[in-house]
């Protein structure tokens, strides 16, 4: 029986790890998400736990990121809806939190890495900007195979009874 800060720490590590997640507005764009690099840094690890914001580099004429300043200018918290499977397919999450801007110069040095190097003309390039998804919460599933539980269906299992311990929906 796993326990939610066990559920937790396996999203943190499967994150870590596989960086991908479909980002997108929680409300508006018909639920429209691009794949985007998740950026974690690894000093806000405390242990297991991540206690930090999760980090996008993007381009400022990037559509997400204007959509995201567009409303922090008019004083609103752009909420988020952030997707993630890694890439063994035994760990799934739906993110919830907020999502800002930025454009710090710091910010960008502490987190450039050669993955996001190949995106870009370098640390200098004009266009390089940060979306900051603040999470708030999130339902994780562990070991969530539809082909196990297809099959377990067939041969008459109730393939509910393997996954009710490996749900959660967690404070991040």
């Amino acid at each position: 029986m796993a326990t939610d800060a066990e559920i937790r720490s396996k999203f943190w590590k499967a994150l870590k790890s596989d960086m991908t997640m479909f980002l997108g507005l929680a409300e508006g764009e018909d639920g429209h998400a691009r794949p985007m690099t998740a950026q974690l840094e690894d000093e806000l690890f405390d242990g297991d736990e991540y206690r930090g914001p999760v980090w996008f580099f993007t381009a400022t004429d990037n559509q997400l990121y204007r959509q995201v300043q567009q409303q922090e200018l008019g004083d609103a918290s752009p909420r988020a809806m952030a997707h993630f499977v890694s890439k063994g397919h035994d760990v799934w999450a739906t993110v919830h939190g907020n999502l800002s801007t930025t454009r710090d110069r710091a910010t960008i040095d502490r987190l450039w890495n050669r993955f996001v190097a190949a995106w870009y003309e370098g640390k200098d390039d004009p266009k390089i900007a940060l979306i900051r998804l603040d999470p708030e919460d999130a339902e994780i599933w562990i070991d969530a195979s539809s082909l196990v539980a297809g099959i377990k269906m067939l041969i008459g299992i109730d393939p509910k009874q393997d996954y009710k311990d490996k749900v959660a929906e967690v404070r991040l």
